[in-house]
């Protein structure tokens, strides 16, 4: 079985990272005693000593959208079908039995007939509001998604010497990061510039008065 879910869909910067975890149905009753549940439940640290009890029992997979991906399917409003096609993608490359996602789409059936058609058809596809609470092989995806987003994050912020926070709207530290970022004269690929927030922090226009354009 393979259990699918994503991190960092609401971030302002950095990757969407999709995780999924492959495990054989005789060791799925095993998930729990290794501390698998929804990652957003579990510090850090934890989260990181999860993940790598995880590589004991099943495969760990990922695949990731860069900000620019993520801003071309915003515009065209398919941020759904963006993340089914790359839950196919981990599909694809795992090829199991059977697949549980956790659904982003409001309707949860059309999001995995979405992920099952990126997929080729080569796997039936359940998708469930909530599995990553509820289905133990999608909390041990979570688990995968979310150390390895934490992970690129981390990259990023060695890389610019900047403290970017969690990347999230709410934290003051992103905030802060990226209106700097945004004030100077470069489009930063790591910012999500599609979001609401890139957009609210952008420097105004500057207005050049009439007579500034010649005498």
């Amino acid at each position: 079985m393979l259990g699918i879910d994503e991190a960092g869909r609401g971030s302002v910067l950095g990757p969407l990272v999709v995780g999924g975890f492959l495990v054989g149905e005789e060791d799925l009753p095993r998930l729990a005693g290794l501390g698998a549940k929804d990652s957003k439940l579990l510090r850090p640290r934890v989260r990181r000593e999860v993940y790598r009890r995880l590589a004991t029992v099943g495969r760990r997979f990922s695949t990731a959208a860069a900000p620019e991906e993520i801003d071309r399917a915003v515009r065209h409003h398919e941020l759904n079908l963006l993340e089914a096609r790359l839950f196919g993608r981990l599909v694809r490359r795992a090829r199991p039995g059977r697949v549980v996602v956790d659904a982003c789409d409001p309707v949860a059936a059309r999001f995995g007939r979405r992920v099952a058609d990126a997929a080729g058809g080569i796997a039936p596809v359940v998708a469930r509001h909530h599995a990553d609470r509820d289905e133990p092989v999608v909390a041990a995806a979570s688990v995968v998604a979310k150390v390895r987003r934490d992970h690129a994050v981390a990259v990023l912020a060695r890389r610019l010497r900047r403290d970017l926070g969690s990347g999230y709207p709410s934290d003051p530290r992103t905030v802060a990061v990226v209106r700097e970022a945004l004030a100077g004269p470069d489009r930063p690929a790591w910012i999500r510039l599609s979001w609401a927030t890139a957009e609210r922090l952008k420097p105004p226009a500057r207005v050049v008065p009439l007579e500034g354009y010649g005498p």
